[in-house]
């Protein structure tokens, strides 16, 4: 078996953080069926580990006693109620069990069973039919997609479990639909009663006819042949090792996880044995669109916790979306009925070269050194609608951590009419692709040396002439201790060069300095909606860029356990409003990174990768450069003349 193909799994948890097994899935739907808790239509909305707090995962020693718990919501389709149940696997018992109500706590997320159900139920409706009739349309060829409802104040929807679908045409089986919207008409569903509640056909817009099949060679000519092979080769294999889901590289040591709202996380980050990140992970993003139309103004998508998109996570393919010496680990997620579902090959792991980590050829001495960069790439891939997100975490030699967010995908598109939109982009005949933003909410549960850390913000100002200096060229950083959580809400600021340190004050390295992290953000705009929308009160957590909290195990989803219809103000607003300390304490940063898009004609069919990313940089924390030890690469520096002709 070559390491490209080796894969870590385990059907047992030896750890606390192990993710969730296939045996521990079936174990779970056993123990709620014993309870009486399962019926012919009810679904598990979602099935994930109960991660034990903090000082229990510290204390563990190999060989301890586990108690698995894992949450689940459980939906009844019949009638809509649901419940919130957390259960021991360990020990077959439920642990707790809360009825919900989802006009005051939210919806639970929404299930592929819905996304089903939905187009049978416009099929089913007569406004529907007819409204495609007048556009010349047979319904059985207008796929129906299956949008979160978001809230709006339709006093009708308060209670109900409500779906917004758009149409988009398919003439043929193989035919990409999201090049042919059915523009101006959208069905508000009641999933429950499975009936349109209300019909939106504001205008009859041509449908576009120019397909969008990229994957068609027809549409898009013969493949270039000019790109030569690259082959990345590890002849003494990687220098990584894994144990289950315990990984070592270099002074790197982490754990990694998976769950279906999160996807990857990753735990109990190292360096040399010193705690620099307890864990890490997307904990939830937002996808609001800007066209004020009445049959769109409602699209905006929280991708983790209204559709758990981890659920879709891509199984990878060496050489496509993984290039080098891979290591795999599958994931385990529960379908709708409870049973455990496989994603082979879920999570990547490699490393790769990065260029230049530091050289210098000295003026006095003569001498020249070069060393290579390398880092530790831990991904995954995941498919949402019409969307595609890559998550990529980087380990650097040099103690850097950074996440880089990648998109790609099919645009979600609208018909762009003769007067123009100026709120979308033509990108093909009759096309428009509306102007949209990508922000993600990374949970940053930090650990600088230990638990006890602080916030300082950094914002380097320029010094105004005068006696000190009277040249002008003079700037410094001035710092800015963030004392408290309403103090700890915060703007990036990239003309001041704003950074955030994470610091332990009781921790300092041999020049007398708090050993320190550096959040450095790109500072991309945050959330664009107006303060009266309702996006900004349910998505409030995309209103800043930092956000520090007090550590609380409970508090681990920005906008709220049930983001589905919930009308807002859960997560960060309900927990900063108590304004706890956070100088000195155990905190939890939560940083909003992400993408405003106005897509461009390029972006279509498929739409190649864009980015966004975060970097958590070493400040303070090592003595001096901690990569003076890093060799020269063997067989790569070399000078022309050593070159073979």
């Amino acid at each position: 078996m070559t390491v490209a193909e080796e894969k870590a799994s385990s059907t047992v948890a030896s750890h606390p953080l192990d993710p969730m097994t296939a045996d521990e899935v079936d174990a779970v739907r056993a123990i709620l069926d014993r309870a009486g808790l399962l019926g012919e239509a009810v679904r598990f909305a979602f099935l994930g580990p109960e991660e034990p707090g903090k000082a229990a995962v510290l204390g563990f020693a190999p060989g301890d006693a586990l108690n698995r718990r894992f949450r689940v919501v459980l939906l009844d389709l019949a009638d809509g109620t649901s419940r919130d149940v957390v259960v021991s696997a360990t020990h077959g018992t439920v642990d707790r069990l809360t009825d919900l109500d989802p006009s005051v706590t939210g919806q639970p997320p929404i299930i592929d069973t819905e996304f089903e159900l939905v187009e049978d139920i416009v099929r089913a409706d007569e406004g529907w039919c007819a409204a495609l009739a007048r556009r010349g349309l047979d319904p059985q060829t207008v796929r129906a997609v299956p949008l979160s409802a978001g809230v709006y104040g339709y006093p009708e929807e308060r209670g109900r479990r409500m779906l917004r679908t758009v149409g988009f045409h398919q003439p043929h089986e193989k035919d990409h639909p999201w090049a042919h919207p059915v523009d101006g008409l959208a069905a508000y569903v009641d999933l429950t009663a499975r009936t349109v509640l209300r019909l939106i056909d504001h205008r009859v817009h041509p449908v576009p006819a120019e397909p969008g099949n990229y994957d068609d060679p027809e549409q898009v000519g013969p493949p270039r042949t000019t790109l030569k092979p690259i082959v990345i080769t590890q002849p003494d294999g990687p220098s990584f090792t894994v144990d289950g889901h315990a990984v070592q590289w270099e002074n790197w040591s982490l754990r990694i996880g998976f769950n279906e709202r999160e996807g990857l996380t990753l735990h109990q980050l190292a360096f040399a044995g010193r705690p620099v990140l307890y864990r890490a992970s997307i904990a939830e993003m937002v996808v609001p669109y800007a066209d004020p139309s009445p049959v769109r103004f409602w699209q905006n998508y929280f991708d983790c916790g209204e559709y758990m998109f981890a659920r879709y996570t891509n199984p990878l393919e060496h050489g496509c979306d993984c290039l080098g010496e891979i290591r795999y680990f599958d994931a385990v997620i529960a379908d709708d009925d409870g049973a455990p579902r496989v994603v082979p090959n879920a999570i990547c792991l490699h490393e790769e070269d990065h260029g230049v980590l530091w050289k210098h050829t000295d003026l006095f001495t003569g001498a020249h050194e070069t060393r290579r960069q390398r880092r530790l790439v831990i991904s995954t891939f995941t498919t949402v609608g019409n969307y595609d997100y890559g998550f990529f975490w980087y380990l650097y030699l040099d103690g850097t951590i950074q996440l880089e967010a990648k998109a790609t995908g099919v645009l979600f598109t609208a018909a762009y009419p003769p007067e123009g939109n100026e709120h979308a982009t033509e990108v093909a005949p009759g096309l428009g692709a509306v102007h949209h933003q990508h922000l993600f909410c990374a949970r940053l549960d930090m650990s600088v040396d230990g638990p006890v850390n602080a916030v300082d913000e950094v914002d380097v100002t320029a010094d105004p002439v005068g006696p000190d200096n009277p040249h002008g060229n003079a700037f410094r950083a001035v710092r800015t201790r963030l004392a408290t959580e309403s103090a700890a809400a915060r703007l990036a600021d990239p003309a001041r060069a704003r950074t955030w340190q994470i610091i332990n004050p009781e921790v300092r390295n041999r020049l007398g300095q708090n050993v320190a992290y550096a959040l450095i953000p790109q500072g991309h705009p945050t959330l664009l909606a107006d303060a009266s929308a309702a996006i900004r009160t349910r998505a409030a957590f995309a209103t800043r860029h930092l956000w520090v909290t007090r550590y609380d195990p409970a508090e681990r989803h920005p906008a709220g356990d049930f983001v589905n219809q919930h009308p807002g103000g859960a997560g960060l607003p309900a927990w900063t409003a108590a304004d706890r300390a956070v100088d000195g304490e155990d905190i939890v940063l939560w940083h909003v990174f992400g993408m405003t898009h106005v897509p461009r004609p390029e972006d279509w069919p498929v739409m190649p990768v864009d980015n966004a990313s975060f970097t958590l940089k070493p400040v303070g924390f090592f003595d001096r450069n901690p990569t003076l030890d890093v060799p020269p690469a063997a067989g790569h520096c070399e000078t022309e003349e050593s070159l073979p002709s």
